[in-house]
């Protein structure tokens, strides 16, 4: 696996690590800031409406640049953002932070998987995505614990200043570590990467990645309640559970990783039954410690792990450029936003089993917009060439 692929996993971990800083550091922040806990909370939402709308307008901002160059010009952005957080005298500030960084980070991972597609076989490129998607899942695990760590002993500030370091160390090591790779001549125009999107196939790809992450998100944004209210589990605990969690997102996004290429859209199939019979078993036996575990640490495995095969699944059918790849990153925030938002709605109406139950919906209908795929089972096919691409043969390392 070529080296550049660890170092975009580095990148795309500084961001995530800063994407969920906040929902560890609340009532922190909420002190520093003079600003209510829901206000804090609006900052979340900020970040991720700031990722799915604005992502694609900077994705085309920066299509024109070699790919190392928009990376580190993305960087850029996304480090200026995080010291005004880490600086911020008011709500104001901090807001306008976070929709910067949200904003950075999303055409961040559409560059950076587009890149992945350049610099590796197109058979491998699932395993290449799964390595660069790590950054997002130990992001779970490492980052929001270690971040809020810092933030209880040194000030919420510290926090969104160490994210700043790690921003630094993954600018440096994409600098040397990522090969300089020129755009095609002729190829990659902004007319070629919008013209894909008149595919009708291409829209309901996306939706699938849409209910996927909308059905994971429907459950994990409420899992501290669930645990606590429902199964009975201590609040010192939950976190253990949480980091057990995290690590199940890491064994599964890497075993998806070496069956994305070859058999995508069984991958996706399989997870979406599983995540239903696991989502629908933790509603029906929250109450019960030792299943809800094993119900959460399912939905783990299932979950935000089939990345690797929907992004393989997207560029199959539309490409593998960066806009493409950005776009699909919104639908994905999309998928977070609605699992979260009704999640919220569903409890105040049914209870804290109804966002599990919310989950298991989302998942069969996730299910409905790969059956035709599934039916039609073609022979797999290597994904489209990037429109940007210019690595010479030998970039293209082997695994």
């Amino acid at each position: 696996m070529p080296r550049a692929v660890y170092v975009l996993a580095l990148g795309i971990f500084a961001m995530v690590t800063s994407e969920f800083v906040v929902a560890g550091l609340m009532p922190q922040m909420a002190d520093g800031l003079n600003a209510t806990i829901p206000q804090i909370g609006y900052l979340i939402t900020a970040f991720a409406v700031a990722m799915a709308a604005g992502g694609p307008f900077l994705t085309v901002a920066v299509m024109k640049l070699p790919p190392r160059t928009a990376l580190m010009a993305l960087f850029a952005i996304f480090l200026a953002g995080n010291v005004l957080a880490a600086t911020a005298s008011g709500y104001a500030t901090m807001m306008a932070a976070r929709i910067v960084t949200g904003i950075a980070s999303q055409a961040f991972f559409g560059v950076g998987i587009s890149l992945c597609a350049q610099i590796t076989r197109p058979e491998v490129r699932g395993r290449a995505i799964a390595v660069a998607m790590n950054g997002l899942m130990l992001g779970t695990l490492l980052g929001l614990p270690i971040s809020t760590l810092v933030g209880e002993h040194f000030g919420w500030r510290a926090a969104f200043w160490t994210i700043t370091l790690i921003t630094v160390i993954a600018a440096v090591a994409t600098l040397f570590g990522v090969p300089r790779i020129e755009r095609a001549q002729g190829g990659g125009s902004f007319r070629e990467e919008v013209g894909v999107f008149r595919k009708p196939r291409l829209w309901l790809v996306l939706s699938t990645s849409t209910l996927i992450i909308g059905a994971t998100f429907s459950a994990f944004s409420y899992f501290n309640p669930i645990l606590t209210d429902l199964a009975g589990f201590s609040a010192g605990t939950v976190p253990v559970l949480l980091i057990a969690y995290g690590a199940a997102t890491v064994v599964g996004n890497n075993v998806v990783g070496r069956f994305a290429d070859k058999h995508t859209v069984p991958v996706l199939a399989v997870g979406l039954v599983l995540n239903t019979v696991f989502l629908a078993g933790f509603a029906l036996l929250a109450d019960l410690p030792v299943p809800a575990i094993i119900c959460m640490m399912g939905i783990g495995l299932v979950g935000v792990t089939m990345n690797p095969a929907m992004a393989t699944r997207v560029q199959r059918t539309g490409n593998a450029g960066p806009l493409v790849n950005t776009v699909h990153s919104s639908f994905i925030t999309l998928g977070i936003i609605l699992g979260s938002s009704i999640g919220a709605v569903v409890i105040d109406v049914w209870g804290l089993r109804a966002p599990l139950w919310l989950g298991a919906v989302m998942a069969v209908a996730g299910l409905a917009t790969v059956l035709p795929d599934l039916a039609r089972r073609p022979a797999p096919e290597p994904a489209p060439a990037v429109p940007a691409a210019g690595a010479p043969a030998k970039q293209a390392e082997q695994v």
